[in-house]
């Protein structure tokens, strides 16, 4: 901590006298400024202790009252005035004003030189500034020896909370508590969550404060809360928050500091390792999709600790093309991943540029953590789209991939989040019939009838309709159209001759009805 006023006028060899604010000597000397100007404001910056003889101040109480309140207004901490030059003793006026403004008023005797006060604040803020070094510098040995320990981050974390004197947590890439000191904290720390996914949404690295108290903290648990997002790449690998009774100090900023960069460099160091992880566990997806099972097996048991087992699914995602695409579909195989991770379940992702943009495949245990996770964070994240495998053996996982990209497809031109397989295979085609391939073919077979119903009686497109959903029946096709079956055979035979087709052809007339059902009439 800097010197304050207090342990200023503690010095007894100065031999100062408070004759006014000492209900204010607490505040911290940033630094002791003599000046005989009536306004020296412009050259302060706030947290002074300012010294003068007074010799310009005069005797008037409106005038000493208004150089008090520019020295107030200005930030001064403290007025030391020496006596025995201009004043034989301090002004009462001065004394008044200075009260007023709730100032710290030094009397500042003969034999006491300005230097000498200037002095011991000088001492005082560079022993402040040693103690500052040398705690930073024990805790960056302490905190750096518990990264490197067993325990590793959770160390960091642990420790960390000691040397603030708080409580410390620690989250992971996507907001998920992952470790927390002490014990007790770790209902205020889950109370931080909107905090970080605020962050999270933040180039990192950055930091929020939270002056005042946890959000949804009783007032009897009140904290002073920095949140701190850990990552060098503009990409949050995690975040680190910090709660303590009163303000952190400039020497726990240099500790938590410390703390920031060892966890970032641990998290980081930790993403090299993913990432050679995630392009074994690739190849191992492909072997899987290729069919290559037993051989997986084999890689996976010594170094994924074996495959998914079970009944799995396939799961395709695919972005909006554009520079945040990439990014994305990282953060989601970083979620799937994540949730697996929590309960030691098996999982195999891949990251790829395909011809249609980039892909994540992820092949999961049927509505297991990492399942539950990617359609929960598709939901979430705009301009995403998942396409979701029926339920599989291991030894299917190629046939379910194809399940998963035709899902995808289904998903994509519907504008949807997340299309399972059983939806495409259960459900009707029509939804896919916006296609605009199939609309125009639509528009030019349709095109002869509908110039015809422009120019000429007949209405053979409502014909056409009315007919084939009667299946061919004459006499129900035309009751709904009103007319008589003789007309609707003509019509009928009209249709053939502008349409060049039979309609006794099945495949003509499921053309015709498809046509019919993806356009607008």
């Amino acid at each position: 901590m800097p010197p304050t006023l207090a342990s200023v006028v503690r010095n007894t060899a100065l031999h100062l006298t408070v004759l006014a604010g000492a209900d204010h000597l607490e505040r911290p000397v940033r630094w002791v400024h003599t000046s005989e100007l009536d306004d020296p404001t412009p050259f302060l910056e706030g947290g002074e202790l300012l010294l003068t003889t007074g010799i310009k101040l005069g005797k008037s109480a409106a005038r000493l009252q208004a150089y008090v309140h520019r020295l107030a207004d200005a930030g001064v901490v403290g007025l030391g005035l020496g006596v025995g030059l201009s004043h034989t003793e301090v002004p009462q006026a001065l004394v008044d004003a200075a009260a007023q403004r709730g100032l710290p008023l030094l009397r500042v005797p003969e034999a006491t030189p300005f230097i000498a006060i200037s002095k011991a604040v000088s001492a005082a803020l560079a022993a402040e500034q040693y103690e500052a070094v040398t705690t930073s510098f024990e805790a960056q040995e302490e905190l750096t020896r518990a990264a490197l320990g067993k325990d590793g981050t959770t160390a960091v974390v642990r420790r960390l909370a000691a040397r603030l004197g708080g409580w410390a947590a620690l989250y992971d890439g996507s907001g998920a508590l992952s470790a927390v000191a002490p014990d007790w904290a770790a209902r205020r720390a889950g109370r931080l969550a909107a905090e970080v996914d605020r962050l999270r949404r933040r180039p990192a690295p950055s930091s929020a404060a939270l002056q005042g108290r946890s959000p949804g903290i009783d007032t009897a648990d009140e904290d002073y809360v920095v949140v701190q997002s850990l990552g060098a790449d503009r990409r949050a690998r995690g975040f680190l928050a910090v709660g303590t009774e009163d303000r952190i100090t400039p020497t726990e900023r240099y500790v938590l500091n410390a703390a920031v960069a060892l966890l970032t460099l641990t998290l980081e160091r930790s993403r090299e390792l993913r990432q050679a992880e995630e392009r074994m566990g690739a190849a191992l997806l492909r072997m899987v999709l290729a069919g290559e099972v037993a051989t997986a097996r084999q890689v996976a048991s010594g170094l994924f600790g074996g495959l998914p087992e079970g009944t799995i699914r396939v799961l395709v995602a695919g972005a909006v093309a554009g520079p945040e695409a990439a990014e994305a579909l990282s953060e989601l195989g970083d979620r799937a991943e994540q949730a697996g991770g929590k309960v030691g379940e098996r999982l195999l992702v891949s990251r790829e540029d395909g011809p249609h943009g980039p892909r994540l495949m992820v092949l999961a245990l049927d509505n297991g953590a990492a399942h539950r996770a990617c359609l929960g964070a598709v939901e979430e994240q705009e301009g995403l789209s998942l396409g979701v495998s029926a339920p599989a053996a291991l030894e299917d996982a190629g046939t379910a991939y194809a399940q998963a990209e035709r899902a995808l497809a289904v998903a994509q031109r519907g504008g949807r989040r997340s299309v399972d397989h059983e939806e495409v295979g259960a459900g009707s085609l029509l939804p896919l019939l916006g296609e605009e391939a199939v609309t125009a073919f639509a528009e030019g077979l349709l095109r002869p009838l509908r110039d015809h119903d422009r120019t000429a009686r007949g209405d053979l497109v409502a014909s056409l309709r009315a007919w084939l959903s009667r299946h061919g029946q004459w006499d129900a096709a035309a009751a709904d159209l009103g007319v008589h079956r003789h007309t609707l055979r003509y019509r009928m035979r009209r249709v053939e001759e502008l349409l060049g087709r039979s309609l006794d052809d099945t495949d003509v007339r499921m053309e015709l009805w498809l046509a019919l059902r993806s356009g607008e009439d």
